[in-house]
């Protein structure tokens, strides 16, 4: 069995199970959703509120201003000069006056501003609300889609291993499309499918021994990927072992791959988040330091390692750690670029610094900047 094939059918079973990384990946999206749903209705609330104080303070300010004007107006210091020198009060109807005058009107203008502003940030959170709200309704309803595309995959597969498959290559392309799956990846499941052969058998032996353990198909499958001969020889054979006329590239190729599955394992990253042609890029920019480092750097920045999957370039970018920083550095917050990864690895650290310096150029504050629009 092939590095892809093998790879391939890892992704196959686990979209199999209840473990599902696509089922998985909506309720993470789901739960960020509802999450963000349930933020925004209580900053609404409070932005209903302060708007509502401030719209209060305004006609107040106005009001109360006029009649203390004409209370003022009405008012001579001399009418009371003796009371006010011997109890040494300190008190200028007129003075007051022109102080009330003054700053009245700038006060209220103040007062508008933040209304202003108060009213543009509920615009905002509406409609993030709103979308997280849509988002929730449409995430419903693709995984019913999902449940009944697994429920279909599973038939196919049942029908394969009993031999008795009948359906076509648009049937089970058309399947895959629906999971996301490139050209190549279903092109070789259709062929796996419609012309089962050993490598199938056995590996679907081997899940379905092990997964007499109670296990998921997920912790099954990264179990068996790290199995020794003595282990593989224990289980009639079921791995699949690499002939000693196999050249010197595909054990090279082998061995990486095992490096890298290792490594992420070790990280606490599951390497069934990412598809087949993911790990084979990073299996051809591996550098296990270089890997580690950038998820123990994420992970003391309290960001969550989901932040990789389908952004698996910023694993192995040596400048990962600092374009973060820098994007920290001119105001932008940690939530903003877990939400807008692909910034990370749209730009170069030098790209990052010389959009920002045209953005200042032009009189712009980069901060201010909405990351999905660099």
């Amino acid at each position: 069995m092939t590095v892809n094939t093998e790879v391939l059918l890892d992704k196959l079973y686990n979209l199999r199970g209840s473990d599902s990384n696509i089922l998985k990946e909506m309720d993470r999206q789901k739960n960020k959703a509802e999450q963000t749903r349930d933020r925004t209705t209580a900053e609404k609330a409070k932005l209903q509120k302060d708007i509502e104080s401030l719209k209060t303070q305004r006609e107040e300010l106005e009001e109360q201003g006029e009649k203390f004007k004409e209370v003022l107006q009405g008012i001579r210091r001399e009418d009371y000069a003796t009371v006010l020198d011997r109890l040494r009060i300190d008190f200028d109807p007129k003075n007051l006056l022109e102080k009330l005058e003054k700053n009245l009107p700038r006060t209220i203008d103040n007062v508008e501003r933040d209304t202003k502003k108060a009213e543009d940030e509920l615009v905002k959170v509406e409609e993030e609300m709103n979308t997280a709200i849509t988002t929730i309704e449409e995430l419903g309803i693709r995984k019913d889609t999902a449940l009944a595309n697994q429920a279909k995959l599973n038939e196919y597969f049942e029908l394969a291993l009993e031999g008795h498959i009948n359906i076509t290559r648009d049937s089970i392309t058309d399947l895959l499309e629906e999971f996301g799956f490139n050209e190549e990846e279903q092109r070789e499941t259709a062929k796996i499918l419609m012309f089962p052969e050993d490598a199938l058998f056995a590996y679907d032996a081997k899940v379905k021994a092990k997964d007499k353990s109670g296990k998921s198909i997920s912790e099954v499958l990264q179990e068996a990927k790290t199995m020794s001969p003595a282990e593989s020889e224990e289980s009639h054979q079921e791995d699949v072992e690499i002939s000693d006329e196999k050249d010197e590239e595909f054990l090279e190729e082998e061995e990486t791959k095992n490096l890298t599955i290792e490594t992420l394992r070790d990280c606490g990253i599951d390497y069934l988040d990412f598809t087949s042609d993911e790990i084979e890029d990073l299996m051809k920019h591996f550098d296990e330091q270089t890997i580690r480092d950038n998820i123990e750097f994420i992970e003391s920045k309290n960001v969550s390692t989901d932040i990789f999957v389908h952004h698996i370039k910023m694993m192995y970018d040596k400048e990962l750690r600092r374009k973060f920083e820098f994007l920290q550095n001119i105001g932008k917050e940690t939530l903003d670029i877990y939400l807008n990864p692909g910034v990370l690895t749209k730009y170069t650290y030098d790209q990052l610094e010389r959009i920002t310096s045209v953005i200042r150029a032009n009189g712009m504050d980069p901060k201010e900047i909405p990351l999905m629009a660099y």
